[in-house]
């Protein structure tokens, strides 16, 4: 003959096994969500400084002091920290030479 404990233990099984069941059906009725696709939206201020950025990178560590190169990077932590964001000078072809920047006195 089953004990009192015994009894405790099946009904507390079969509300456990009861709830999981339940849970099951409710994910499974459920409908999914509608898949949004958002495209993003065009820039063209940050796709010429994606495509700069690029370019940069590809550098060796040569023309590392490439004074555009660095405005470059200089604007990508502007708009990385929140700072409103600056228009880059036009690039200059590979051969001439670049516009030289003033330098700000921001030494670290």
């Amino acid at each position: 003959m089953l004990g009192r404990s015994d009894i405790f233990r099946a009904a507390a099984i079969v509300a456990l096994v009861a709830v999981f069941i339940a849970t099951l059906v409710a994910v499974n009725r459920r409908p999914s969500a509608p898949v949004v696709e958002t495209s993003p939206t065009n820039n063209p201020a940050s796709d010429d400084l994606s495509a700069e950025l690029r370019r940069c990178s590809a550098l060796g560590p040569q023309d590392a002091e490439d004074p555009h190169c660095i405005a470059v990077w200089e604007e990508n932590r502007q708009r990385f920290f929140g700072r409103p964001a600056r228009s880059l000078s036009p690039q200059t072809p590979p051969g001439a030479a670049a516009p030289a920047t003033p330098s700000t006195g921001d030494a670290r």
